[in-house]
């Protein structure tokens, strides 16, 4: 199984930016916990974190090409305003979980509205760095239960 995890502008900051919101977890160490966890559900993670929006539609198209399995995305300030990583989510044929590690309806208003959200399977947030496991735990239980309908 292949599961795609696609990170949004500024996450390559993870472990210094604001910290009350995202801790001091790094990107890297969010990848090797996908990485772990999905040795252990059986499904290879491929990670992408760009922050140039059309690098982020060309990528999700490639996942299209690619057959992935699942997609999560944390596409961060984007997931509040970027109709094109909507619509380059909209082609995509397996499940797609939309995740945040802050809770983005507890937070500014314009952060309370996901324009990707009713395109995609679910949504997590709140969470931390564990919203990025419990998203490749749902992504990769829709996968199989995709493959066995």
């Amino acid at each position: 199984m292949k599961v795609l995890m696609l990170h949004g502008i500024n996450h390559n900051m993870f472990g210094k930016r604001d910290p009350k919101q995202y801790g001091t977890i790094t990107l890297d160490e969010i990848n090797a916990k996908l990485t772990a966890l999905g040795g252990e559900l059986g499904a290879e993670i491929q990670t992408f974190q760009t922050n140039d929006e059309g690098a982020m539609c060309d990528r999700i198209h490639q996942a299209y090409f690619d057959q992935a399995d699942a997609v999560l995305i944390n596409a961060g300030a984007w997931t509040h305003y970027s109709y094109g990583i909507r619509d380059a989510l909209a082609v995509l044929t397996c499940p797609v979980v939309e995740l945040h590690m802050s809770n983005i309806h507890a937070r500014e208003a314009f952060r309370h509205h996901s324009v990707i959200a009713e395109i995609v399977m679910g949504q997590i947030c709140g969470f931390g760095a564990d919203s990025y496991l419990l998203a490749l735990r749902a992504g990769v239980s829709a996968a199989k239960a995709k493959s066995s309908a």
